[in-house]
């Protein structure tokens, strides 16, 4: 059997960037997963006593506080540096852009329209630097009863498909005076999911590895479901079923942007051990 990683997968800048952050300061907490990926948590946590804390409130003056790479709500992030607290901020600088665009267009008069998951971290985040409040969406069909003004600020979640971005904002375009469509969706997203689009496409079985709560990683099993009905969402080689693999003669292999090299060897390799090539 034929095995092939996609062009481009796994881990993005911003989670390389956080992950050395995490590791340059031993003996803290991050507020929050760092990433969507419990086995790379557990690898901090051991190596470089990197723990997790869930509730901000729990960090006292004096301790060190990693922000996620989703970042956190503008007025946790304040209470934190009241609180005497050793803030180091590990959020995404594409997670940054989105929460600067709509503190500023709030600002500015517009209304605010974030497309993507509202209990999602980085949308809450997001959500949170809209001076005079947002509405989050995760199609058009959610906007059929909003009272829409005449200046919309349209941002997108940075992991989200551009095609249902552009639903959203093809809904928006002709009912509103003026609606501002900002592209926050990150490079890497586009790379990956372009990436798992072509392999998947020639391909009779895919893996996709990523943390089952990672949302880039969701949408990347999207695409590749669309075009091979035999994707399958792993977390890591335990997962595997090697009865998938009969009767196949090429595997694709993608994985999300939390995923580490690590684990894709870990699953590769098995691959390669239990199913003849």
């Amino acid at each position: 059997m034929k095995i092939e990683l996609a062009e481009n997968y796994g881990f993005c800048f911003g989670v390389k960037r956080a992950i050395k952050i995490a590791e340059e300061n031993k003996n803290s907490a991050t507020y929050g997963p760092l990433i969507h990926n419990s086995k790379e948590i557990s690898r901090l946590e051991k190596d470089f006593k990197v723990g997790l804390i869930e509730d901000y409130k729990t960090f006292k003056s004096g301790d060190k506080a990693v922000i996620r790479t989703h970042g956190i709500p503008k007025n946790e992030l304040a209470e934190l540096y009241t609180n005497n607290i050793d803030v180091v901020d590990a959020t995404c600088p594409y997670v940054t852009k989105p929460q600067q665009i709509c503190q500023d267009m709030s600002e500015a008069g517009y209304n605010i329209i974030i497309f993507g998951d509202e209990v999602h971290p980085e949308i809450k985040g997001v959500k949170s630097y809209a001076t005079h409040g947002a509405i989050v969406v995760s199609s058009p069909k959610d906007l059929e009863n909003v009272k829409l003004g005449e200046k919309i600020a349209l941002v997108a979640q940075t992991t989200r498909k551009v095609e249902d971005y552009m639903e959203v904002a093809n809904y928006l375009i002709p009912r509103c005076k003026e609606v501002r469509v900002f592209n926050t969706i990150c490079n890497a997203t586009f790379e990956n999911q372009e990436a798992i689009r072509k392999i998947s496409a020639k391909a009779d079985i895919m893996i996709v590895i990523g943390g089952k709560n990672s949302s880039n990683t969701k949408q990347l099993f999207s695409i590749s479901k669309d075009n091979c009905f035999d994707s399958y969402h792993i977390e890591d080689e335990n997962d595997l079923d090697y009865a998938w693999f009969k009767d196949k003669s090429f595997c694709g292999i993608s994985a999300g942007a939390s995923t580490p090299d690590w684990i894709i060897k870990n699953v590769l390799d098995s691959i390669k051990k239990n199913v003849n090539e």
